[in-house]
């Protein structure tokens, strides 16, 4: 019977052709100073460049490497749950392909891991992204932990070991909407961090754009909090007892003649003021209506097209 392998590595692949083999190999260099059993799980969320002949090549030649490839391009983090419903390690680790997080860290990881952790969770503090990346990086967390009142860390992202009933536990959770470090944080389980060194992009560019970023923020912040709604409620508690107290004392002047004649002016700027604050309620209540939609309809966030791995000898 064949045993599971010790380490599972998954890693989502995008417009990576210029990694992979990289990465490949020096996943294999760690693991070997490791001196445990792994497996490479590489999922191709339809990227439009070479990756998934590269893939295919290396799996074919490399028994330790599963390559997978979605139906469509669904994106990064269905891309990663595609990869842990293929991972049969004890231990998960979790990490983009471009290099910036470095496979020798793994050692620390699993080192850390073995003193008990079900989470190690890999902290880059100095990150070598650009300006702009870690700008949006750091307001996300600051506007996420204000929305949903946690804490988010924006030096830890997807890089970390996870033991498996922690992934198990994180692909039962069956929001629409998939964002992988925050179901992390989720689910809870006895979980540490530990810094490593983060390395600068050599080549290519993040498929994150601005437009990306702001999508996948706000996604994230409604699927996890429903303070927005709660915003909205007392901003118009606070709206009605302001229109009250103005009624009261436009009343007053009224009844001590200090009024002789009505404000036309008031009157619109009330009218397109408030109808504002209701557009925006209604527009807010149906954002969260349309997410309890998708969600009924329960379709797969990702779908898996192929599957490329070489059949281990039978010896």
């Amino acid at each position: 019977m064949e045993q599971n392998p010790t380490i599972s590595i998954v890693s989502p692949v995008y417009k990576a052709e210029q990694f992979i083999d990289k990465l490949v190999s020096e996943i294999a260099n760690a693991m070997d100073s490791l001196k445990v059993s792994y497996e490479i799980i590489l999922v191709d969320d339809r990227s439009p460049d070479n990756s998934w002949q590269l893939m295919k090549a290396i799996s074919q030649k490399q028994v330790t490497v599963k390559s997978i490839r979605l139906s469509r391009n669904f994106g990064q983090h269905p891309a990663i749950m595609a990869g842990l419903t293929q991972a049969k390690g004890d231990w998960v680790v979790v990490m983009d392909c471009d290099l910036q997080d470095q496979p020798k860290e793994i050692i620390k990881l699993f080192e850390k891991a073995q003193q008990g952790y079900d989470v190690v969770l890999a902290s880059r503090t100095k990150r070598k992204d650009h300006f702009f990346k870690r700008l949006s990086s750091h307001l996300y967390s600051k506007i996420y932990g204000y929305f949903t009142d946690t804490k988010y860390d924006n030096e830890i992202a997807n890089f970390g070991i996870y033991r498996k009933n922690v992934i198990a536990s994180i692909l039962d959770i069956g929001d629409c909407i998939k964002f992988f470090p925050l179901f992390v944080n989720f689910v809870g389980f006895e979980s540490t961090s530990i810094p490593v060194e983060h390395a600068k992009r050599h080549s290519g560019a993040s498929s994150y754009n601005p437009s990306k970023l702001i999508s996948l923020a706000f996604n994230t912040i409604i699927s996890f909090s429903n303070k927005p709604l709660k915003i909205m409620v007392n901003f118009g508690l606070f709206i009605s007892l302001l229109s009250f107290g103005v009624g009261i004392y436009e009343i007053y002047m009224f009844l001590t003649h200090q009024i002789t004649v009505l404000g036309y002016t008031s009157i619109i700027v009330s009218i397109w003021f408030l109808s504002g604050v209701i557009i925006t309620t209604i527009g807010v209540t149906g954002i969260y209506i349309g997410k309890v939609f998708d969600q009924s309809k329960k379709r797969p966030v990702f779908i898996i097209d192929q599957i490329e791995q070489q059949i281990p000898s039978a010896n």
